[in-house]
C-alpha cells in the first residue's frame, strides 16, 4: 500500500536507504515485510515510505539518532542487513538527516 507518511512537527530525523537490487527474488519481499513490521515497533519509529523502479528508494522516520542506532543494533535487522550485502543489492547507500522542517498538502 503506497502512503505517505504522516510525521510529527519537526525536528526528527530520516534514514534513507537507496538500494539496487541483484536478479530475483531470493526472500527479499518476505524479509522487507518483516523488517517493516520490526521496525515498527521500535521505540522512536515514526513511519516510512517506499518506492521502487529500477533504484529502490525507502526512506524511515525517526524520533532521535538515538532511536536509529537502537534500529541498526537489532539482532533481526543486522540479519537483513548481512543478507542484503551477500544476496540482494548490487549497490546501496544510507544517508541519516535531520529533518528540519516539512510542509505539505
Amino acid at each position: 500500500m503506497s502512503r505517505i507518511a504522516n510525521t510529527p512537527e519537526a525536528p526528527y530525523y530520516a534514514v534513507i536507504f537507496t538500494n539496487l537490487r541483484t536478479e530475483g527474488d531470493n526472500g527479499y519481499e518476505a524479509m522487507a515485510q518483516r523488517m517493516v513490521e520490526l521496525a515498527s515497533l521500535q521505540p522512536g519509529f515514526l513511519g516510512f515510505e517506499s518506492a521502487r523502479n529500477e533504484i529502490g528508494i525507502t526512506v524511515s522516520y525517526w524520533k532521535d539518532l538515538d532511536s536509529i542506532k537502537a534500529w541498526k543494533e537489532n539482532t533481526e535487522h543486522q540479519e537483513a542487513q548481512a543478507l542484503g550485502r551477500k544476496a540482494w543489492y548490487s549497490t546501496f547507500k544510507t544517508r541519516i538527516c535531520k529533518v528540519e522542517r516539512d510542509y505539505g498538502l
